[in-house]
């Protein structure tokens, strides 16, 4: 019956002929040709009359809950003939936009056949491919609807930004900020929020201040913009500062959103106590949502606070995987993975970042076999891992050195088609090197199609401690070349190369290099690698020179660097030099094993064997004991420890 009313409708010249001039004139028998192919399922049974108004055609939309409904409706208006009603064409835009009742791909055929669309559908569609990821259909519509000669107002730019941030497109934003401009709607507050938004996506803060401070009214989202666009980009102690002038400045309360970005900052720079100040406030005034607990929770473990986050916890009514996953990676930085594991197993809903959490756990404290058996606990639940699992099991195989076991990991992502991206490359370069398979690491590195800091450093630092010298530093210079800036641990791997292959003229340059051409501040380990160096090639005098010029030097720098030099003269048989170097060891931390041993061993090397007797007198009397040196060796997937001079082990 459904079909036989439509043919009639579609076949029949003279009903064609009976329709009054519509909004849909010129497209009326597409129109009903689109209801048509789409089979409108059979109309509600509304009485024809002059009852059937507008205001019922809207009143059934309004109470539309599935798609079904809505054709069943809008078959009721073809028949009404009210699709010329504005006011019904534009609700039936509304559901038909809305996502939990109508399709967005169902509301643009809808609107291909509107001949002339009002500034309201427009805004509604734009707003809807904004929404729905669609962003350069949203900027299309944009123009569209200026070619139409519509105005755009403060309804239609914030989701115009929206697309074009999301896009990175900053020139086609500020082209239209110029066009708000002339719609006289350059300081209306929604749109200048908008743009605001734009700028905090792109990156570009400093635009997104000038905007700011060029508001003359500003709103809660206003300050937010602000704050959370300096957490986005990393600038936690301009968005603290943000916070700051909004208390000093502004009469408004700081919101949900503010606490939770201002949180964020916090987090970021461990600034305990203005997080315990946005902790009373939320306490006093504001009160608590889940977003502000997960944040506080976040934030005080991360600070190092556990039983404070934990006491939170506990309060929470409804406790997310996201603070439970807080929870966990809190128990796993203060080294208490048991009661990390009971929370992760009492969790409900245990989510993929959840589970790598408490992986990485494992792996952070050398507990990898037990990293391996929660991985394998996962994939008979079917969780699928991402990349970050991945990454933290290879790391795991990376420091035991299990080449079994991260080929295996190898071989799953390559079964699971998992794209080998900067991330995962890296790491299975890291592993592989680690393991001594460095030609299968140059394999994968040559392979990446993108290459950043982080893989070029991988691949320095493999060679490096594989004794490709020469190799090394040569891809060193290459990174140079393709214009990618080397970082701190960059530096680790090129020094540790020239370290190995015995090369001090390059090593002197590379550090020189470091801090002059890149503005890197030496740390303990480079400072380390270039005594080495020097300890190797015999400038002993040179490498002490170094240690006594090193600015602001504590014991935590002084210990190993002063404990290298000290090899060194037991290696060249400086006697008198050790003696002096092993008394300020001494000095500092007279519980060192190996200071008494390197300093036994250097008085052995020039046979001053009553020396010898004294310093293991002197071990014996302070309590020093010497720590046995240990071997991990993998068999059948398994890792097995060994102490020197011992038969621990059960096998």
């Amino acid at each position: 019956m459904k079909k036989t009313f439509l043919k009639d409708v579609l076949l029949k010249p003279k009903n064609l002929e009976n329709l009054p001039v519509l909004m849909l004139s010129q497209t009326k028998l597409q129109l009903f040709k689109f209801a048509s192919l789409n089979i409108l399922p059979k109309p509600l049974h509304l009485s024809t009359s002059s009852r059937t108004t507008t205001i019922s055609c809207i009143s059934l939309l309004k109470k539309c809950k599935s798609m079904q409904h809505l054709k069943q409706i809008q078959t009721q208006i073809l028949i009404t003939r009210l699709h010329q009603s504005g006011d019904v064409l534009n609700k039936l835009m509304v559901c038909c936009t809305d996502p939990s009742i109508g399709n967005l791909h169902y509301a643009e055929r809808i609107f291909n056949y509107i001949d002339i669309p009002g500034l309201f559908i427009y805004n509604l569609m734009i707003k809807a491919f904004t929404k729905n990821g669609s962003f350069r259909k949203a900027v299309l519509l944009f123009g569209q609807l200026r070619e139409e000669g519509l105005s755009p107002d403060n309804f239609t730019y914030p989701f115009v930004f929206k697309a074009i941030g999301c896009l990175g497109e900053v020139r086609e934003g500020e082209k239209v900020y110029g066009f708000a401009v002339k719609s006289g709607l350059e300081f209306d507050t929604y749109v200048c929020n908008s743009l605001m938004d734009m700028y905090a996506e792109v990156g570009k803060l400093e635009n997104l201040k000038q905007v700011f401070e060029e508001m003359p009214e500003r709103d809660v989202v206003s300050w937010n913009i602000l704050i959370s666009g300096f957490v986005k980009c990393r600038r936690y102690e301009d968005a603290v500062d943000g916070f700051r002038l909004m208390q000093r400045q502004s009469s408004l309360m700081a919101d949900e959103a503010t606490v939770v970005s201002t949180l964020s900052a916090c987090t970021a720079l461990k600034m305990l106590d203005l997080g315990k100040e946005i902790h009373r406030y939320v306490s006093e005034k504001l009160g608590f949502t889940i977003k502000i607990g997960n944040a506080l929770v976040d934030m005080y473990c991360k600070c190092g606070h556990l039983s404070i986050a934990r006491q939170i916890f506990y309060d929470m009514p409804i406790k997310t995987v996201i603070c439970s996953t807080s929870m966990v990676s809190g128990y796993v930085n203060c080294g208490q993975l048991d009661e990390a594991r009971e929370l992760f197993e009492r969790s409900p809903v245990r989510d993929i970042v959840l589970w790598t959490a408490m992986i990485n756990g494992y792996v952070q404290f050398n507990r990898f076999d037990e990293a391996v058996a929660l991985f394998r606990e996962m994939q008979i639940k079917r969780v699928c891992p991402d990349r970050f699992t991945l990454v933290a099991l290879l790391t795991g195989c990376a420091q035991s050195g299990t080449l079994e076991q991260g080929q295996w990991i190898h071989g799953y992502i390559d079964e699971n088609k998992i794209k080998i991206d900067t991330v995962v490359g890296t790491a299975l370069i890291e592993m592989y090197a680690k393991c001594g398979f460095i030609e299968k690491s140059l394999e994968i590195f040559i392979g990446l199609q993108e290459k950043d800091t982080a893989s070029w450093t991988s691949i320095i630092c493999g060679l490096a401690m594989n004794g490709k010298t020469s190799k090394a530093l040569e891809f060193f210079s290459e990174m140079e070349q393709t214009g990618i800036k080397p970082d701190d641990i960059t530096f680790i791997g090129v020094l540790s190369a020239c370290s190995h292959g015995g090369l001090v003229e390059e090593g002197r340059n590379h550090f020189t290099s470091m801090t002059k051409v890149y503005r890197i501040e030496p740390k303990l380990e480079h400072y380390g690698c270039l005594i080495d160096l020097l300890g190797r090639a015999g400038k002993l005098d040179e490498a002490e020179e170094l240690i006594e010029k090193i600015p602001n030097v504590n014991n935590e720098v002084i210990i190993p660097l002063y404990g290298a030099l000290l090899s060194a003269c037991r290696t060249h048989g400086n006697v008198e030099m050790g003696e002096r170097v092993a008394k300020r060891l001494v000095g500092i931390d007279s519980g060192d094993s190996s200071v008494h041993s390197l300093l036994a061993n250097i008085y052995a090397s020039a046979d001053r064997w009553e020396d010898v007797t004294k310093v293991r007198r002197k071990m014996k009397k302070l309590g020093v004991k010497k720590v046995p040196g240990c071997s991990l060796v993998d068999v059948n997937g398994i890792v097995h420890e060994f102490l020197a001079g011992t038969a621990s082990h059960q096998k």
